[in-house]
């Protein structure tokens, strides 16, 4: 890398061109957005299943089921964003949260880090702090959930990488 300009700044992105010469390859600019770390939790009870959101994103516009999750905010650490996203977001209050999974989003075009968490079991607290972030909350049984990930039904990256490790470590 020898050096880097912003092209766009913002609380939420910011988007670079970076000049950059690969061993062996040419010297080029290349974009990148530079985003801050995300973390989400997959939420288990051996009753209930899985706890999920359905949305609509309107970038993709799409609709689909996702896994509580967001940006973490500076000084916060990520554990604690998945907790607290998955409060603001469902209304429950998820137990002890362990490490699932850690991972880039799409390291091609931008360096987020994406930590997720795993907790067994939640406390209902109340409806959700954000009640624009999801059309509803449900349980879902693991076969459900299954089903919805391989028929189309989970459409984010990241949902879907979280729930395969859950599912693969669960047997």
């Amino acid at each position: 890398m020898h050096g880097e300009r912003a092209i766009y700044d913002s609380p939420w992105i910011r988007l670079t061109l970076v000049d950059v010469e690969p061993p062996g390859h040419v010297r080029f600019e290349h974009h990148v957005a530079r985003l801050a770390p995300a973390a989400g939790c997959v939420v288990t009870d051996p009753d209930r299943g899985v706890l999920l959101l359905y949305r609509h994103r309107f970038i993709t516009d799409t609709w689909g089921w996702e896994i509580p999750a967001g940006r973490v905010d500076a000084g916060e650490a990520p554990i604690d964003a998945a907790g607290r996203e998955t409060l603001e977001e469902t209304g429950w209050q998820a137990g002890p949260l362990s490490p699932l999974v850690e991972f880039n989003t799409a390291n091609g075009i931008t360096d987020q880090r994406f930590f997720v968490y795993r907790s067994d079991g939640a406390t209902h607290v109340g409806e959700p702090a954000d009640a624009y972030e999801s059309e509803r909350v449900a349980w879902h049984a693991w076969p459900e959930v299954t089903a919805l990930m391989t028929g189309g039904g989970v459409p984010d990256g990241p949902s879907l990488l979280a729930l395969s490790y859950a599912l693969v470590l669960q047997r």
